[in-house]
Order: structure tokens, then C-alpha cells, then sequence
């Protein structure tokens, strides 16, 4: 197994397992991000998105895309999870927990203080993973979104 930073190329993979992942979770038909639009985050002018991968006997097994956040409290960054999946067939093996490590290496070697991420609470294998390893479930916030036309109502200016 070698887990290594997303290149470029890996988007092609990176794409696919996020669709994979969607299906997963229930909410395919929301997942519209093709090749082009990771291609652009990860590697464009402004990368918006850090990856790695995750290879196994020649196959891309796992994927984990992540952002740098920042704590206020803290005055430093640190990293957001936002998708970590591995393919159904090379579950089991460690590759979650794996890349889990790389993250918290690269905040390690960063100087960042956080690793976050949130999961789906129905997802019980994650979730007994990230109590394995040290992961805090933070009840005390709720999550908010605001997206499509929400989001275009709340960006028009006031009525004057």
C-alpha cells in the first residue's frame, strides 16, 4: 500500500470514488463535480482542495480530500476532511485508519492543531473508527448550510 499526495492524473480516480461515495450515501443525484471542476481545485492557479490517495496492488483503493480551516482560538490552521472514502473492496485492510495518519502528519508537520471532519451517523463503521483513533464527537455544534437558491436569495442586497 502506498498513500501519497493527489498528482496530477489522480483526479481521474479522485472524481470516480467521489461519485462512488455519493452513491454510498445515499445522495447520488446530488454529486455533479466532474474530472474538470478536481482538476481545477486541486491542481489550478488557487488549489481549493488538497488529496491523497491511496494505492493498492496497482489500483487507486482510497481517496481523502481536504482543506486547511482556520482556529481563531488558536491562530493557526488546521485540516478539514471533507471526503474520505475507500473503495468496498479494499475495506477491512486499514486503509481509512491510514490515511487518517497521513492527515495527522501533515498537521504535525504543518504546525496545525486540528484534524476535523464530520460523518453521516447512520455510517457506524466510520463512526467506530474515529472513536478508535482518538476522534471527539463534537455534539455541541450544529452544522449549517445554506446552498442554491437559499444561497442566491441570501446573496441578493436588500430591498432598500
Amino acid at each position: 500500500m502506498i498513500i501519497r499526495r493527489a498528482e496530477p492524473g489522480d483526479e481521474v480516480e479522485l472524481t470516480a470514488m467521489i461519485h462512488e461515495l455519493a452513491e454510498f450515501e445515499q445522495a447520488g443525484h446530488e454529486c455533479t463535480v466532474t474530472e474538470s471542476h478536481l482538476r481545477t481545485a486541486l491542481f489550478g492557479d488557487m488549489p481549493t482542495v488538497h488529496g491523497h490517495i491511496a494505492v493498492e496492488d496497482g489500483q487507486a483503493a482510497a481517496g481523502a480530500l481536504w482543506f486547511r480551516n482556520f482556529s481563531t482560538w488558536d491562530g493557526v490552521a488546521g485540516i478539514y476532511l471533507e471526503d474520505l472514502f475507500v473503495r468496498p473492496q479494499f475495506r477491512r485492510r486499514g486503509l481509512a485508519r491510514a490515511m487518517l495518519a497521513a492527515l495527522a502528519r501533515e498537521c504535525v508537520e504543518g504546525g496545525y492543531t486540528r484534524l476535523s471532519w464530520a460523518v453521516l451517523d447512520w455510517n457506524v463503521n466510520a463512526i467506530a473508527l474515529y472513536d478508535a483513533v482518538g476522534g471527539k464527537q463534537m455534539n455541541e455544534w450544529i452544522t449549517y448550510r445554506v446552498s442554491g437558491p437559499e444561497l442566491s436569495a441570501l446573496a441578493e442586497p436588500p430591498e432598500s
